[in-house]
């Protein structure tokens, strides 16, 4: 049985509604997980919700509602958010879904067991907005708190601990003897930095119920509920293990063991995460894993922030993206490009609506559309919209930039495959400037060549429909449709030279992206 590529997004938390920031994670993962299927691999792509903890207790209260109640009302909003962006996702995890509470509470037990935990009193300060634990070191030197901890309280109360620090050693060394494990290069060096010059401090992984009563509860210790991070991090562990994957299995007792079709998932291949939780993946997930006996996910790929104008996104200031909005005026896949175009995974980005709007005008209305609207409209003038017999001018051209962003895709900087796919459009334009094929046409003895050149623009634009089918699967589609050309897109084997045959039909040109500035109001 063969293994699937198992992609992850982190999973949101219900204490908001969705924006720009979770958009742009879930369509990197969609773009990844799609490369992978065109390129004929298996893939398994989990996104989902991350609903307990004293926010969304204390929320739910404040709207007079339960909990669940609460959280199931968020989901239905999340759940439409991920149609919305046309993601194709194969799971979608919640963390009250019970298969989820059963693996976390069956970790738990055998880490328990294991004397993998111990109970202390914990004195010191608590951070209620963050859901962590504060120390002297955190005061600012005025011996104030900073305004990113909200309301910070005094607490004198006992905790369950998880032995991590024992595993710091082991862990520098599994990073650096890895060197994909964190990706891009200054994250994982963030890693390494921070393992290497402060002494890990054991987690503490309960709240007390009476204080808490919203979580997962301790199997062993009725009285304290699963602290949100060490549950919500075993999402992508509890979706395998509730398919019977057998590769995540081995770690649980057998009594998980189901009559299932046989699926292979883990360890994950990706997690794919913002830089604001690095932490929790790359020093307590990898822990966790290890005191479990279970193999560690392959690599951990973080993205950086995205701001607005230059400014940090802010609600209460009004500086925002709303991306259903965006999608709503612009369409999908002019959404899915510009994220995907403007900021490569790792940096962070700044998103402008006048760079927006040049992109979708130069790039997809002018480059893109364009292309394909001249290439459809000159193959219906001249020849009738019969394909001519096949030539080979551009592939070469076509072959060398293949191999290019073949290269691109398997590191992961989907913004550089997107650039040279770029080449090939901007390549094909250039190509009708300098054929001129407007002006073959008027010549009778230049038949051959105007056969020629049109054969090399059509056939050029079926293929970029198959490069571009990961990013802007919709307008894939719109191209092999005005193209007339049979299957589909997502096939990556139909990016070889000479598909369309001699004598083939197409079909009549329509704007892929209409330019907005010539849309009346």
């Amino acid at each position: 049985m063969n293994k699937r590529f198992y992609l992850t997004t982190a999973i949101d938390y219900v204490n908001g509604a969705p924006h720009l920031g979770h958009a742009y994670e879930k369509v990197l993962a969609d773009v990844i997980a799609r490369v992978h299927r065109s390129m004929g691999g298996e893939v398994f792509f989990l996104t989902g919700l991350d609903e307990h903890g004293q926010k969304v207790q204390q929320a739910a209260q404040e709207q007079g509602k339960t909990p669940q109640a609460y959280c199931d009302e968020l989901a239905v909003q999340w759940l439409a958010f991920v149609q919305k962006l046309g993601l194709s996702n194969d799971d979608f995890v919640r963390t009250t879904d019970q298969r989820h509470k059963d693996v976390v509470q069956a970790i738990l037990s055998k880490l328990h067991a294991e004397e993998q935990f111990y109970k202390k009193p914990y004195v010191g300060f608590y951070s209620v907005r963050e859901e962590t634990f504060l120390t002297e070191k955190d005061r600012n030197p005025d011996g104030t708190w900073d305004a990113k901890w909200g309301q910070v309280n005094e607490l004198v109360e006992e905790n369950w601990y998880f032995k991590l620090g024992q595993h710091q050693q082991w862990l520098i060394e599994y990073i650096e003897a890895n060197p994909g494990f964190i990706q891009p290069d200054y994250r994982r060096n963030e890693v390494l930095g921070f393992l290497r010059s402060q002494t890990l401090e054991d987690l503490c992984i309960t709240r007390p119920a009476a204080r808490l009563s919203w979580g997962i509860p301790l199997p062993f210790d009725p009285g304290f509920v699963t602290y949100v991070w060490f549950d919500a991090l075993v999402n992508y562990f509890s979706v395998p293990v509730s398919l019977g994957d057998e590769g995540a299995l081995g770690a649980l007792p057998s009594a998980f063991r189901k009559q299932l079709p046989p699926i292979s998932l883990w360890p994950a291949d990706v997690h794919l995460i913002g830089k604001d939780i690095l932490k929790f993946h790359a020093v307590y997930w990898p822990i966790m894993l290890k005191a479990l006996g279970a193999p560690l996910p392959k690599t951990l790929l973080v993205h950086g922030w995205w701001q607005k104008d230059g400014a940090k996104l802010s609600k209460s200031t009004g500086n925002v993206v709303d991306p259903i909005a965006v999608i709503d005026e612009w369409g999908l896949d002019a959404f899915r490009y510009y994220l995907v175009r403007e900021l490569g995974i790792g940096p962070d980005g700044n998103w402008t609506d006048d760079g927006f709007k040049s992109r979708y005008n130069a790039e997809l209305a002018n480059g893109l559309g364009n292309l394909l609207n001249r290439s459809i409209s000159m193959l219906n003038k001249y020849r009738g919209g019969v394909v001519p017999a096949q030539s080979d001018e551009l592939k070469p051209e076509a072959v060398v930039a293949l191999k290019v962003i073949e290269g691109k895709l398997a590191a992961y900087d989907l913004q550089g495959a997107l650039v040279e796919i770029w080449k090939e459009v901007n390549r094909a334009n250039l190509y009708i400037e300098q054929t001129r094929p407007f002006s073959l046409a008027k010549d009778p003895a230049q038949a051959a060549r105007l056969d020629a050149v049109l054969y090399n623009l059509v056939e050029t634009c079926r293929i970029l429909a198959v490069l571009l089918w990961p990013f802007i699967p919709a307008t894939a589609e719109k191209i092999f449709a005005q193209l007339n050309v049979a299957g589909s897109p997502a096939d990556w084997k139909l990016t070889e030279w000479g598909g369309l045959a001699a004598g083939h039909t197409i079909g009549t040109p329509i704007p892929l992206f209409p330019r907005k500035d010539l849309v009346p109001k």
